[in-house]
């Protein structure tokens, strides 16, 4: 009580500290830079990786675009070339001019180099730069290049994509939190009891939204995906508690005249239900920092931060602002619009044999689909951003022009000699979908004799170390055409230089499809174990773990099942995340239903009224709570052009819907079915005194 004796005491304070810390929190989110760039995510120990550091550190280059130029003169392509030339921080161009002079007759040119930078109505330009995919100077750059060079160029590559998610990003990002806010305002001005409680809850939970983006800055950096989530996972699913104080604090108001003292016994009573409801969304957050492709550890760390701040504010912000607003908010309460459930609690009791059933039937079906959309998932980033967008435009235009959907790198020993470069070139150029293969050794053999060769393509293609290789490829980034030809071009690579490095966006994807295919089942594993032993030391259970989860992780299956059977593709990172954010943030549902059957089933009561008197008491707070987190995510959902962030805030939209049902109708034919097996495998659960069969 001392604790929420000086929180009731200091409420000016505490506001007047919670205010002030908007200020460092607003600096501390302008100064965290947002990386949009997913393959930086991959372990560091990767080929694909090292490959990149390698080429940034031997030859000075690091970011990669391809333009295609369409219906352009000669001389006006030369002209924009030296423009492009002139962009900071490219570092070299490379098109049919680097490596015969303009005033050398076309015709004169090997037709094999012609034909790759030249069609009837487009040419092709290659661009290096010297700085990383998504460092903010290569962003400009891209953005320089198209304003330079007008409607009839597009810009490829993954820089490009990193530019027009970046810029899509920031259109988008603040109308998310909008729509977030004023649905869960909307919502919980139906389901509560008050007209202004839900704008005090919303000023409590922005404060602790805000400093958790600020203090984002000592990470140096975030996700993008991260910084469009963070703010509207946070506010669903801390809402709760914020719903936890209140109806404590009018339940205590009932028996005590000082309005203060009564918000001290809330504040106690609400500190110990939060800090355990928030344990198992913690333990959700937490898992996804396990995943070797440590995107999930930034998403992670910064939702577990924002809980724990949540539940500060909760019991320290929140209530000084009740207080506060006492008058007005008691004005303005009105009669919920849940009815009392306890008649339909009784109904759903005589008839859970039927909820059994549905339980069986369901199962094989969900688990069906959940397994299946995860091996229907894309990897393609181009695939999550709108169609007419310039990068989604540009890759068709060089697909349709050219016949390149993906150009490798390929890093090899520069003390190779030339006779086996020249039979590796030979044997990549029959692997299948391998449109072209351009090095020194092709460009000799192409009867340029080396010494003509510009120093501009000899510097760009040879350092003291390494080779460089470029292979245009037919297939797609993450087909799996392109990753069998990546492991055919490994296979050859590794026979003439065991040391020789593949890279590039298609070599990056394939081993992030590795990757996270691993991630998934190690986080899968890692949040239920957790999560698991979370119930057993609060419900103090051996049996209640397993039913908790089986309801919530049925939950799971049916909202990731349910994109296969809808003919639907996720982006790869939603079933990792949702699996997890689901069982974690809904997990509580089945939680506080479950405590207040041990309650009344431990003071006597038989199994069918105990059960029956859980469900109708926990159901307005199960509405409330799962009503919160849809309407928090579902408007975000809609809205998004961003097809990852669209994805991910429909599937848990949806999943909390899910995982409140299968809570309100499935949970109590559970604990009517393992009653038996529940109080003799919980501790104080089998007084003398208790009915057996009722």
């Amino acid at each position: 009580m001392r604790f929420s004796k000086a929180v009731v005491k200091c409420r000016i304070p505490i506001l007047i500290i919670a205010i002030a810390l908007l200020i460092p929190s607003v600096l501390g989110m302008a100064g965290t830079r947002i990386n949009y760039d997913m393959l930086d995510y991959l372990p560091a120990d990767m080929d694909t990786v090292i490959g990149q550091n390698e080429l940034m550190e031997d030859f000075g280059k690091g970011a990669f675009s391809m333009l295609v130029i369409e219906n352009m003169p000669e001389k006006d392509v030369a002209e924009l070339e030296q423009k492009i030339k002139q962009v900071d921080h490219v570092d070299s161009v490379v098109w049919y001019d680097s490596i015969a002079d303009l005033s050398v007759p076309m015709q004169l040119l090997p037709a094999k180099i012609y034909n790759e930078f030249n069609t009837d109505d487009a040419t092709l330009m290659a661009v290096f730069f010297d700085s990383a995919t998504s460092a903010d100077i290569t962003m400009d750059a891209i953005r320089e290049i198209r304003a330079i060079a007008g409607k009839q160029v597009f810009v490829s590559g993954m820089s490009a994509l990193v530019t027009d998610l970046k810029d899509l990003c920031e259109q988008e990002e603040p109308i998310y939190v909008g729509i977030a806010v004023a649905l869960a305002c909307l919502a919980m001005m139906i389901f509560l009891d008050g007209w202004l409680v839900p704008f005090v809850f919303l000023a409590s939970i922005g404060i602790a939204i805000l400093i958790n983006l600020g203090s984002n800055y000592f990470f140096g950096e975030i996700s993008y995906i991260t910084k469009a989530l963070s703010a509207v996972l946070q506010l669903a699913v801390t809402m709760d508690y914020s719903i936890f104080l209140w109806h404590s604090y009018n339940e205590e108001r009932e028996s005590h005249s000082d309005n203060k003292e009564a918000m001290a016994l809330a504040i106690q009573k609400t500190l110990t239900s939060v800090v355990g409801s928030s344990i198992t969304t913690i333990a959700g957050f937490a898992a996804l920092c396990f995943m070797t492709f440590t995107l999930g550890r930034d998403l992670g760390l910064v939702m577990a931060k924002g809980v724990v701040l949540g539940v500060l504010s909760c019991v320290t912000v929140l209530p000084a602002l009740i207080l506060v607003l006492d008058k007005p908010l008691q004005k303005t309460k009105h009669k919920s619009l849940i009815p009392d459930m306890s008649g339909f609690a009784k109904k759903i009791t005589k008839v859970f044999p039927i909820f059994l059933v549905v339980f069986a039937l369901l199962v094989p079906p969900a688990y069906y689909g959940y397994d299946k959309t995860n091996d229907e998932v894309y990897y393609d980033m181009g695939e999550c951003l709108p169609q007419d967008i310039e990068y989604v435009v540009a890759n068709s235009k060089l697909r349709d022009e050219f016949d390149i959907a993906s150009t490798h790198m390929l890093l090899l020993d520069s003390s190779l000699s030339s006779k086996d470069v020249h039979s590796m070139i030979d044997e990549m150029k029959q692997v299948d979908g391998v449109k072209y293969v351009l090095g020194l050794e092709s460009l000799v053999d192409a009867s340029i004799p080396e010494e003509m060769l510009p120093e501009s393509v000899t510097s760009l293609l040879e350092s003291d170390r390494w080779e460089l290789l470029l292979i245009n490829s037919e297939y797609k980034v993450a087909s799996d055409a392109v990753n069998t030809q990546i492991d055919e071009l490994n296979a050859i690579l590794k026979k003439y230089d065991p040391d020789g490095m593949l890279i590039g966006e298609a070599p990056c994807m394939k081993d992030m499809i590795e990757t996270t295919g691993h991630d998934f089942e190690v986080v899968n594993a890692v949040s239920i174990i957790a999560i698991f032993v979370i119930i057993l030391l609060v419900e103090k259970s051996l049996s209640l773990p397993f039913i908790l989860i089986a309801v919530i992780e049925l939950a799971i299956f049916i909202n990731l099942g349910l994109p296969h059977y809808l003919g639907q593709s996720l982006p790869f990172i939603a079933p990792i995340c949702i699996s997890t954010i689901q069982l974690g943030a809904t997990v509580d549902y089945a939680i506080l239903m479950t405590t207040r059957y041990k309650a009344e089933r431990s003071s006597g009561k038989g199994k069918r009224e105990a059960v029956s008197i859980a469900l109708g008491t926990s159901i307005p707070s199960i509405i409330v709570s799962g009503m919160g987190l849809f309407a928090a995510t579902f408007g975000v959902a809609v809205y998004s052009n961003i097809d990852i962030i669209s994805s991910m805030c429909m599937l848990m939209a949806r999943g909390a819907v899910i995982s409140m049902l299968c809570v309100i109708f499935i949970l109590p034919a559970m604990l009517m079915l393992f009653d038996c097996v529940i109080r003799h495998t919980s501790i104080g659960m089998k007084p003398r005194n208790v009915k057996e069969d009722k």
